[in-house]
């Protein structure tokens, strides 16, 4: 199913973005849930490994939703997620050095072109401000502005057809996404969280430590653990 064009007979499409983790894969299977034809956006920007994108591939056929891989080419290499040299924090307090300057901006500006390219309905996207590492893009002030922007700077918009910017998961715990996607059948042993990539989880970096805290707290066993 990669690399498929997404037809635009269906009046409830929706792009979704998908990383392979926990949370935009609980999204994934809450638009379809929602009645949504899905087609999922999965972006190659230089990341340290293509763990993540390999399983966003395989969660995407699992759910028989049609996928594209998008190679982007980040310049900045200050990031630890873009950068090897750049040793990966362990989990701690203030915006870590995974951060990525602007990447939501950027992917969500790309899935609104395919959205209104293909006549969808809606973008999801797996956002959460509660568990998660304080990304700046990922709070709730930041896709409100995001809306209004998408409100007034596309045709859709303007013609009253707006494309609407759904975050389903923004003000949820871990534990509830897990309790959720646990519901809903998304297959967690496909899923990959922890930023270092290899075999194994780190169980040391942000992502991980958000992951156990969330299967702890659902009381539900992390097939990856």
């Amino acid at each position: 199913m990669g690399n498929r064009n997404a037809g635009n007979g269906n009046k409830k499409q929706a792009v979704v973005l998908l990383s392979g983790g926990l949370d935009s894969s609980t999204t994934l299977y809450l638009a379809k849930k929602s009645g949504f034809s899905c087609f999922c956006l999965i972006f190659d920007y230089g990341q340290r490994h293509h763990r993540e994108i390999e399983s966003a591939k395989r969660i995407a056929e699992t759910a028989h939703c049609h996928y594209r891989v998008i190679k982007l080419n980040f310049l900045h290499k200050g990031s630890a997620l873009l950068d090897r040299n750049v040793e990966v924090p362990k989990h701690g307090s203030g915006i870590p050095q995974t951060y990525v300057p602007a990447r939501n901006i950027i992917f969500l500006s790309f899935a609104l072109f395919y959205a209104e390219t293909i006549g969808a309905k809606a973008v999801f996207i797996g956002a959460n401000a509660i568990d998660y590492s304080g990304y700046p893009d990922c709070r709730p002030q930041f896709y409100r502005a995001f809306r209004k922007a998408a409100a007034c700077g596309t045709k859709s918009g303007v013609e009253k057809r707006g494309i609407k910017i759904e975050t389903p998961l923004i003000d949820k715990s871990k534990a509830e996404i897990i309790k959720l996607g646990d519901r809903l059948g998304v297959p967690f042993s496909l899923t990959w969280s922890c930023y270092r990539g290899g075999a194994h989880p780190c169980k040391r970096c942000d992502s991980c430590y958000y992951r156990r805290k969330g299967f702890k707290e659902a009381k539900i066993k992390d097939p990856l653990k």
